[in-house]
Protein backbone atom coordinates (compact mmCIF):
# COMPACT_ATOMS: atom_id res chain seq x y z
CA UNK A 1 0.00 0.00 0.00
CA UNK A 2 1.41 3.52 -0.89
CA UNK A 3 2.51 4.79 2.72
CA UNK A 4 0.99 8.58 1.13
CA UNK A 5 -2.78 7.17 1.46
CA UNK A 6 -4.03 7.29 5.13
CA UNK A 7 -7.30 6.46 4.11
CA UNK A 8 -8.93 2.73 4.30
CA UNK A 9 -9.32 1.64 1.12
CA UNK A 10 -12.97 1.37 1.66
CA UNK A 11 -12.88 4.93 1.42
CA UNK A 12 -11.32 6.15 -1.59
CA UNK A 13 -13.01 6.66 -4.94
CA UNK A 14 -13.02 3.77 -7.43
CA UNK A 15 -10.70 4.24 -10.77
CA UNK A 16 -12.01 3.18 -13.33
CA UNK A 17 -9.32 1.96 -16.30
CA UNK A 18 -11.24 2.43 -20.20
CA UNK A 19 -9.21 1.85 -23.46
CA UNK A 20 -8.76 -0.28 -26.34
CA UNK A 21 -7.03 -3.77 -25.99
CA UNK A 22 -3.73 -3.90 -25.22
CA UNK A 23 -3.40 -0.74 -23.79
CA UNK A 24 -2.24 -1.94 -20.61
CA UNK A 25 -5.09 -1.64 -18.39
CA UNK A 26 -4.87 -5.25 -16.81
CA UNK A 27 -1.12 -5.20 -16.44
CA UNK A 28 -0.66 -1.50 -15.51
CA UNK A 29 -3.92 -1.63 -13.50
CA UNK A 30 -2.35 -4.57 -11.37
CA UNK A 31 0.38 -2.65 -10.41
CA UNK A 32 -1.30 0.62 -9.58
CA UNK A 33 -4.00 -0.79 -7.42
CA UNK A 34 -1.09 -2.56 -5.42
CA UNK A 35 0.47 0.86 -4.53
CA UNK A 36 -2.90 2.98 -4.18
CA UNK A 37 -4.05 -0.62 -1.18
CA UNK A 38 -7.12 -0.53 -4.06
CA UNK A 39 -9.02 -4.17 -4.66
CA UNK A 40 -8.30 -4.86 -8.71
CA UNK A 41 -11.24 -6.03 -10.68
CA UNK A 42 -11.17 -7.14 -14.24
CA UNK A 43 -14.66 -6.28 -15.64
CA UNK A 44 -14.98 -9.20 -18.26
CA UNK A 45 -13.31 -11.83 -15.37
CA UNK A 46 -15.79 -10.46 -12.61
CA UNK A 47 -18.90 -11.10 -15.12
CA UNK A 48 -17.57 -13.98 -15.85
CA UNK A 49 -17.81 -15.32 -12.48
CA UNK A 50 -21.36 -13.95 -11.83
CA UNK A 51 -22.53 -15.70 -15.08
CA UNK A 52 -20.62 -19.09 -14.85
CA UNK A 53 -19.41 -19.07 -18.64
CA UNK A 54 -16.56 -17.22 -20.69
CA UNK A 55 -17.12 -13.86 -22.34
CA UNK A 56 -17.28 -16.04 -25.72
CA UNK A 57 -19.93 -18.33 -24.85
CA UNK A 58 -21.79 -15.17 -23.61
CA UNK A 59 -21.79 -13.60 -27.28
CA UNK A 60 -22.01 -17.50 -28.88
CA UNK A 61 -25.16 -18.00 -26.84
CA UNK A 62 -27.17 -15.15 -26.12
CA UNK A 63 -25.64 -12.22 -28.14
CA UNK A 64 -23.57 -8.81 -27.22
CA UNK A 65 -27.10 -6.89 -26.49
CA UNK A 66 -26.93 -9.32 -23.62
CA UNK A 67 -23.40 -8.71 -22.71
CA UNK A 68 -23.28 -5.58 -22.53
CA UNK A 69 -27.14 -5.61 -20.25
CA UNK A 70 -24.23 -7.17 -17.97
CA UNK A 71 -21.54 -5.29 -18.16
CA UNK A 72 -24.47 -2.27 -17.47
CA UNK A 73 -25.04 -4.52 -14.23
CA UNK A 74 -21.83 -5.20 -13.34
CA UNK A 75 -21.27 -1.01 -13.22
CA UNK A 76 -24.31 -0.12 -11.81
CA UNK A 77 -24.39 -2.87 -8.91
CA UNK A 78 -22.00 -5.76 -9.19
CA UNK A 79 -18.91 -4.32 -7.07
CA UNK A 80 -18.12 -2.21 -4.26
CA UNK A 81 -18.91 1.58 -4.20
CA UNK A 82 -15.27 2.33 -3.37
CA UNK A 83 -11.94 1.25 -2.74
CA UNK A 84 -11.24 -0.51 -6.39
CA UNK A 85 -10.08 -0.31 -9.22
CA UNK A 86 -11.41 -1.86 -12.39
CA UNK A 87 -10.05 -2.80 -15.53
CA UNK A 88 -12.91 -2.20 -17.93
CA UNK A 89 -13.35 -4.47 -20.83
CA UNK A 90 -12.90 -2.40 -24.28
CA UNK A 91 -16.35 -1.90 -25.40
CA UNK A 92 -17.72 -1.38 -21.83
CA UNK A 93 -17.75 2.25 -22.36
CA UNK A 94 -19.17 2.27 -25.60
CA UNK A 95 -23.28 1.87 -25.62
CA UNK A 96 -25.02 5.21 -25.05
CA UNK A 97 -24.87 6.40 -21.59
CA UNK A 98 -22.42 3.90 -19.91
CA UNK A 99 -19.43 6.47 -20.31
CA UNK A 100 -21.70 9.29 -17.87
CA UNK A 101 -22.38 5.86 -15.21
CA UNK A 102 -18.72 5.20 -15.26
CA UNK A 103 -18.11 8.43 -14.55
CA UNK A 104 -20.85 9.25 -11.99
CA UNK A 105 -18.97 6.00 -9.53
CA UNK A 106 -15.49 7.31 -10.18
CA UNK A 107 -12.31 8.10 -11.82
CA UNK A 108 -12.22 7.39 -15.27
CA UNK A 109 -8.95 6.90 -16.78
CA UNK A 110 -8.48 6.20 -20.24
CA UNK A 111 -5.17 4.14 -21.59
CA UNK A 112 -3.79 5.05 -25.06
CA UNK A 113 -1.54 3.46 -27.71
CA UNK A 114 -1.39 3.55 -31.02
CA UNK A 115 -2.53 1.21 -33.78
CA UNK A 116 0.37 0.00 -34.67
CA UNK A 117 1.61 -0.60 -30.62
CA UNK A 118 -1.36 -2.48 -30.11
CA UNK A 119 -0.95 -4.50 -32.89
CA UNK A 120 2.71 -5.52 -31.87
CA UNK A 121 0.97 -6.19 -28.18
CA UNK A 122 -1.61 -8.47 -28.83
CA UNK A 123 -0.75 -10.46 -32.10
CA UNK A 124 0.27 -13.40 -30.57
CA UNK A 125 -2.71 -13.58 -28.64
CA UNK A 126 -4.92 -15.91 -30.40
CA UNK A 127 -7.88 -15.65 -27.73
CA UNK A 128 -8.18 -12.05 -29.29
CA UNK A 129 -11.73 -12.54 -31.52
CA UNK A 130 -10.77 -9.43 -33.31
CA UNK A 131 -7.36 -10.09 -34.46
CA UNK A 132 -8.73 -13.65 -35.70
CA UNK A 133 -8.92 -11.49 -39.21
CA UNK A 134 -7.90 -11.18 -42.63
CA UNK A 135 -6.33 -7.50 -41.70
CA UNK A 136 -6.10 -7.10 -37.87
CA UNK A 137 -4.63 -3.97 -38.36
CA UNK A 138 -7.43 -2.37 -40.45
CA UNK A 139 -9.69 -3.80 -37.92
CA UNK A 140 -8.01 -2.21 -35.06
CA UNK A 141 -7.53 0.92 -37.03
CA UNK A 142 -11.65 1.31 -37.84
CA UNK A 143 -12.43 0.52 -34.11
CA UNK A 144 -10.13 2.92 -32.75
CA UNK A 145 -11.94 5.47 -35.08
CA UNK A 146 -14.65 4.39 -33.30
CA UNK A 147 -14.09 4.52 -29.83
CA UNK A 148 -11.71 7.62 -29.44
CA UNK A 149 -14.84 10.16 -29.09
CA UNK A 150 -15.82 8.16 -26.22
CA UNK A 151 -12.18 7.34 -24.66
CA UNK A 152 -11.67 10.77 -24.59
CA UNK A 153 -14.10 12.00 -22.18
CA UNK A 154 -12.28 10.12 -19.34
CA UNK A 155 -11.16 12.60 -16.57
CA UNK A 156 -7.78 11.77 -17.69
CA UNK A 157 -5.67 10.74 -21.17
CA UNK A 158 -2.66 8.63 -20.04
CA UNK A 159 -0.67 7.39 -23.17
CA UNK A 160 1.07 4.20 -23.04
CA UNK A 161 3.23 4.28 -26.14
CA UNK A 162 6.79 3.84 -25.51
CA UNK A 163 6.27 3.09 -21.73
CA UNK A 164 6.66 -0.18 -19.63
CA UNK A 165 3.77 -1.25 -17.35
CA UNK A 166 5.63 0.56 -14.67
CA UNK A 167 5.57 3.68 -15.81
CA UNK A 168 2.55 3.39 -17.01
CA UNK A 169 1.23 2.20 -13.10
CA UNK A 170 3.22 5.34 -11.66
CA UNK A 171 1.48 7.83 -13.81
CA UNK A 172 -1.61 6.09 -13.28
CA UNK A 173 -0.91 6.36 -9.25
CA UNK A 174 0.40 10.04 -9.69
CA UNK A 175 -3.10 11.33 -11.54
CA UNK A 176 -5.29 9.14 -9.30
CA UNK A 177 -3.48 10.98 -6.20
CA UNK A 178 -3.58 14.34 -7.54
CA UNK A 179 -7.51 13.73 -9.06
CA UNK A 180 -8.80 12.22 -6.27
Amino acid sequence: MNPMNQNAPSTLPNLYLIGFMGTGKSSAGKFASDKLGLKFLDSDQEIEKQVGCTISQIFKSQGEEKFRELEKKFISSGHPESGCLISCGGGLPLPKGMIELIKSKGLVFALWANPETIFERTKENKSRPLLQTEDPMAEIKSLLKKREKVYLQANQIISSEMRSTKQVADLVVRQYLENS
